[in-house]
């Protein structure tokens, strides 16, 4: 028998956690909750759990302190809950480590959706689930060891650049990757600040991949902070 998943949810809102037990319970994965942000960092040394999602406005400090002391020893998945929904605060959150941000209220459905994404994206990145042959939709097909890449059936060339942005994506689809992320990753240090580099790319990549590069379908522009790659579209 496969034992459940275990998620921390560090929130100090009685309601909020009483909903994210109810939703975690009803699909099969084991809650753990906290109230504070010390009493969060103490739980995921003790629990290691599979995921954390955390809320940002914490009694003790900003939740942003638990994510840095998360990252100093695990790279478990950090999903941000949060009533601060300006551009700044999701930036600072996610180039801070972590994974994740929804923005308060949501969904049960969306938030069992967000950590599917990412215990998947984990898997991968543990080893547990190599990455291989990526198929986004129906259109495309990504095969990640030989960089080659076909577009409803027929070839596509991507330039070195093109391929090693798309691959970065793949390797977290799902998540929202920040500006910064994208430049460090695909361009190395030193690139953090150029972000047309990123624009002219991304629109380079869409034009080679999207039906519609104006209305793309698998990558997603979050305004004012990065960029996300859908696998299937909506």
């Amino acid at each position: 028998m496969t034992e459940a998943p275990v998620v921390l949810v560090v929130e100090d809102e009685a309601d909020m956690r009483t909903f994210a037990r109810i939703a975690l319970a009803a699909h099969g994965y084991r809650a753990i909750e906290a109230t504070t942000a010390a009493e969060g960092i103490r739980l995921a040394a003790k629990h290691r759990p599979d995921i954390v999602l955390l809320d940002l406005g914490l009694p003790d400090a900003d939740g942003s302190e638990v994510t840095r002391r998360i990252r100093e020893w695990s790279t478990m998945p950090i999903l941000i809950i949060s009533a601060r929904g300006s551009e700044p605060a999701k930036v600072k959150a996610l180039d801070e480590g972590a994974d994740d941000y929804m923005t308060k209220p949501f969904g049960a459905a969306e938030m069992m959706a967000r950590i599917r994404v990412a215990l998947r994206n984990a898997a991968r990145r543990s080893g547990a689930e190599p990455m291989g042959v990526v198929q986004l939709g129906e259109d495309v097909r990504v095969d990640l060891p030989r960089h080659a890449v076909t577009v409803r059936g027929q070839p596509v060339h991507l330039t070195p650049i093109e391929f090693k942005l798309l691959a970065t994506l793949i390797q977290r689809a799902g998540m929202v990757l920040t500006h910064h992320d994208l430049l460090e990753a695909v361009w190395g240090p030193g690139h953090e600040d150029e972000t047309q580099y990123l624009r002219v790319y991304m629109t380079h990549l869409r034009h080679k991949i999207e039906r519609k590069p104006a209305r793309p379908r698998y990558l997603m522009t979050e305004v004012g902070i990065g960029y996300r790659l859908r696998l299937e579209p909506q």
